[in-house]
C-alpha cells in the first residue's frame, strides 16, 4: 500500500482501507489500524483540550493580557513567558531579558563604556524557539497586511544583509 507523505491524506485513506475487502488485510492487521485510527482521533482531541486550557489560563492572568498586546504574541507564548519568568522582576529593562533568552548579546558597562559580549543561549531554548516564530509570523504577516510595524520593518529589511 501507498500513501501520499501527509498526516492529512492518510486520515482520508485509512477508513477506505479498513473498509475496502479487495485489499490484503489480515483480520489482525486490519484491529490494529483501526486501533492505532483510534489512538490519533484521541490524540487530536487531547491536544485541542491542552490549547483550550492553555487560552482559558492566557485569558485570565493580566500579565498575559498585557503581553498579548505585542505582535506575535498569543496564549501560547505569553503563558510560556509567565510560567518561565514569572512577574520580571528579575529582569531591569527588556534587553537584559533579550540578553537572558539568547536573542541580544549580552552586555556589561562600566564608566559610561559598554562592552557586549557574545550571545549565550543559556535561557529557555524553547521560549527562544517560540519567541523567533512569532517574530517570523509577524514580519510575513507584515508584508501581507499593513500594520503598525511595517515601515520600521521594510527600513530593516533595506538596511540589513540577506543571508539566504
Amino acid at each position: 500500500m501507498v500513501f501520499t507523505k501527509s498526516p492529512i491524506r492518510l486520515r482520508e485513506a485509512i477508513p477506505e482501507v479498513l473498509e475496502n475487502a479487495s485489499e490484503n488485510l489480515t483480520s489482525r492487521m486490519r484491529n490494529l489500524v483501526a486501533m492505532l485510527r483510534s489512538e490519533w482521533k484521541d490524540l487530536e482531541l487531547q491536544i485541542v483540550e491542552r490549547n483550550d486550557e492553555v487560552k482559558r489560563i492566557a485569558s485570565i492572568d493580566a500579565a498575559c493580557i498585557r503581553l498579548r498586546q505585542i505582535p506575535g504574541i498569543g496564549p501560547l507564548v505569553e503563558t510560556a513567558i509567565i510560567a518561565s519568568i514569572g512577574n520580571g522582576t528579575a529582569f531591569q529593562k527588556g534587553r537584559e531579558f533579550a540578553a537572558w533568552m539568547g536573542l541580544v548579546p549580552r552586555q556589561y558597562s562600566t564608566g559610561g563604556k559598554a562592552k557586549l559580549y557574545g550571545i549565550g543561549k543559556r535561557g529557555n531554548c524553547y521560549l527562544r524557539k517560540i519567541l523567533v516564530h512569532g517574530a517570523r509570523a509577524v514580519v510575513l504577516r507584515s508584508k501581507r497586511d499593513r500594520i503598525a510595524l511595517c515601515g520600521w520593518m521594510t527600513a530593516l529589511e533595506t538596511r540589513a544583509r540577506r543571508t539566504c
